[in-house]
Order: C-alpha cells, then sequence, then structure tokens
C-alpha cells in the first residue's frame, strides 16, 4: 500500500521503522519481568524507568505521574472509573465532542448512578466555557474535554477551563479535570503541567509509534477502580509492555511540540499553510461545504488543528467518496475509526450540522510526513471524483 496516499492519521499513523527497530533491540536484550527482583529483572526495570524519565522530561512533568497503559482509551478510562472508589456518586460533566473512549465510559458510569451532563459546543464545534460555567455544581466530581476533536480537529480551550475550575473551585473542593490528548500530544502545542489540568490520555501510534501503548499522566496520586499485581504504582496493573514504552518515549522526543521549541513550532505553521491551502482549494469545489463553515474563511484557522479535516460533498455519501477515493489508491475515513460501524455522527450532531451535511462528510487527516505533493494530488483525485457527482 502507498504510505504517501495515506490520509487517515487521525486513525492510526504508520510507525517510524527505525524507532520500532531501535526500541525491539532493547526490549530483547532487556527481556526480564521488571517486576521482578533478580538481576534480570533490575535491567529491565531500569530500561522501563529511563523510558518514563525520557517521556516525563518531553511532556515537562514528573516522571513519578507517568504511567504507561496499553493506550489512549485505557488512559481515559481509568480517569473515569477512578470516581467509582468515591462513597457518593456526584455529577460528571463531559463535552458533547468527546471521543467514545470517554462517551461510552461516561454511559457506564450513569448506569452505576453517577449524574452525567454533557457540555454544548458552539457551531465552530468548540466548547463553550461559559456554558460549562452554569452546568458546575456542588456535586461536581469530574470535568471530560479533550484537547483535539478528532473528526473536525477544532482545538478546545482547555488552559481556560483549567483556570474557570480553579475560580469557581476557592474555598471549596475543585472537581478534577482530564484531557484526552490523544489528537493534541505530536500535533499541536501542549502544556500539560498547566495549572489546573490534572489528568491526560496520551496514544503512541497517532505519532508514529506502536499500537497498544499509552500514557495516562495524573498530577496527584488516584485510587484505581481496577486493581491487581501493582504495577505502575498500582494505577495500572499488568506486565509492563517495555518495547512499547521505549518506543513511545522516543516518538515523543521526535515529535512533542513544546511553546518554546522554535524549530517544532516553525513546521506546526508550515503544515498550517499547506492545510489552508488545501481548504481553500476544495471550499472552491462544487458542492464542497467545510465543517464547520467558518473554517473556509481561514480567518478562524488558530482554532483547529491543521492535521485534521472534516468536508462534506453535495450528493456523494462519505463511504461514497471514501470507496471512490479508495480505487484510485487515496485513503481516507469517514470519521472516527471507533465509530465506523455506526451510522450516528454524535459529534458533527452535536454542531447542530444538517443530516445531509452529515452523511456526505468525509474526514482527510495529515501527519508529519505528508507531502506537499500528496496533497496536490488528493486533491486532484478529489475534484475528479466531485465533478462526477456535481456536474
Amino acid at each position: 500500500m502507498n504510505k504517501e496516499h495515506y490520509f487517515d492519521w487521525a486513525a492510526t499513523s504508520p510507525a517510524d521503522e527505525d524507532i520500532l527497530q531501535e526500541s525491539l533491540a532493547i526490549s530483547i536484550k532487556s527481556w526480564g519481568n521488571p517486576s521482578s527482583v533478580h538481576q534480570i529483572g533490575k535491567n529491565a526495570a531500569l530500561v522501563l524507568q529511563e523510558a518514563r524519565s525520557t517521556a516525563a522530561k518531553v511532556l515537562g512533568v514528573k516522571a513519578e505521574n507517568i504511567y504507561f497503559t496499553s493506550g489512549g482509551t485505557e488512559s481515559d478510562q481509568i480517569a473515569l472509573l477512578s470516581i467509582l472508589n468515591k462513597p457518593q456518586k456526584g455529577t460528571v460533566l463531559i463535552s458533547s465532542i468527546e471521543h467514545p473512549a470517554i462517551r461510552e465510559q461516561a454511559l457506564a458510569l450513569k448506569k452505576c448512578g453517577c449524574n452525567v451532563v454533557q457540555i454544548p459546543c458552539d457551531s465552530k464545534g468548540i466548547i463553550c466555557v461559559e456554558s460549562l460555567e452554569k452546568l458546575i455544581t456542588n456535586d461536581t466530581m469530574l470535568v471530560c474535554v479533550m484537547a483535539v476533536n478528532n473528526e473536525t480537529g477544532a482545538i478546545q480551550p482547555i488552559y481556560q477551563i483549567a483556570d474557570l475550575l480553579k475560580k469557581v473551585s476557592q474555598g471549596k473542593r475543585k472537581p478534577k479535570f482530564h484531557v484526552d490528548c490523544v489528537q493534541a500530544a505530536g500535533k499541536i502545542p501542549l502544556d500539560l503541567n498547566y495549572d489546573g489540568i490534572d489528568s491526560a490520555a496520551l496514544s503512541a501510534h497517532k505519532i508514529c509509534g506502536p499500537r497498544g501503548i499509552g500514557i495516562f499522566y495524573s498530577k496527584n496520586p488516584i485510587e484505581p477502580f481496577l486493581c491487581g499485581g501493582g504495577q505502575e504504582k498500582g494505577i495500572r496493573s499488568g506486565t509492563e509492555n517495555l518495547f512499547g514504552a521505549v518506543a513511545f518515549s522516543k516518538c515523543l522526543e521526535r515529535y512533542f511540540i513544546k511553546n518554546n521549541d522554535n524549530l517544532a513550532i516553525q513546521k506546526y505553521n508550515e503544515q498550517v499553510e499547506i492545510t489552508n491551502s488545501f481548504i481553500k482549494k476544495l471550499s472552491e469545489l462544487k458542492g464542497c461545504t467545510i465543517i464547520p463553515e467558518n473554517r473556509a474563511n481561514l480567518e478562524d484557522s488558530s482554532l483547529y488543528s491543521p492535521w485534521v479535516i472534516q468536508a462534506s460533498f453535495k450528493n456523494i455519501p462519505g463511504n461514497v467518496m471514501l470507496r471512490a477515493l479508495d480505487s484510485k489508491g487515496f485513503f481516507i475515513s469517514t470519521g472516527s475509526a471507533c465509530s465506523t460501524k455506526k451510522q450516528s455522527r454524535p459529534i458533527l450532531e452535536a454542531m447542530n450540522v444538517n443530516k445531509d451535511l452529515r452523511e456526505s462528510s468525509v474526514r482527510f487527516s495529515f501527519g508529519p510526513h505528508t507531502t506537499q505533493k500528496a496533497i496536490d494530488e488528493l486533491f486532484d483525485a478529489v475534484k475528479e471524483v466531485n465533478a462526477t457527482f456535481n456536474k
């Protein structure tokens, strides 16, 4: 398959082979169980700790606050399930545009007696901080808002939310604030150490790492709902994935974007220009609507990740566009890979996108190896398909 024409990076990314090969060699050499007390186990434990320290240094947080998990979904669920340890069940606020990892688990919490309330977004696909403030009550235990939406690329105001939660909780218990950073880490400038962010979820396979490894960041100790052998300080029991931890730490070193990293910011800004050019050309096609529509004027480009674009094509159902491009050797998606078997589009519904646009929308998502040439070729293919249905 042609990786050059792969435009579904929001689902998963092609792995960096050099990182995987190096990490595999390290894990083969350090093959012991990191929890074993003999020297072979201690050697593996040292490698695991080095990976943890590397990840923490890149993320700008303390190593003791980094826990390796099986991926973004488990990292999200650790934060959500932890509240079941509380003697009284309170309110959980989740954004209306969350990934199923949050949305579906929140519904499970509801069955356990928690009050689950959705925070509305506006037509731009961005959570309204003012609306969130009105929803906060004395029994609010947890607030979950993703950093970057996986279907529209909308960047959420997580730092303003963190500030809000500190402000409204002065003199009383602050609700925990969990951020799903799966589509943000390595994609946009990110500050996990920001005061008011209590926990976060990250996933390696979105930034050229292997599947099956994630990070749960927690600023303060939490009591896990699921227990076992006590690995990862009891937060995530189970024999550690040494290969995955090493590989993830190396991917973070290569791709994580800090606000003070001038080279990374420069590359990010270059991608913004490339993506804006693609959006402009798409919006000029007959029958094409960029979702949300305000993104087409490019004045609000700072509100969106340059790695994800949602667009709708009149008279072309999303799955038809997908198959047509697939037959030409171009690979896109109609939305979250975790929801492809479901017909509904809850994120677009939350944005009040009309049914016709929802059913004909597709997602283009890019990565650090996507070239300008490949995007130009993608546009030509989209233009050709669109012309067949919109003459």
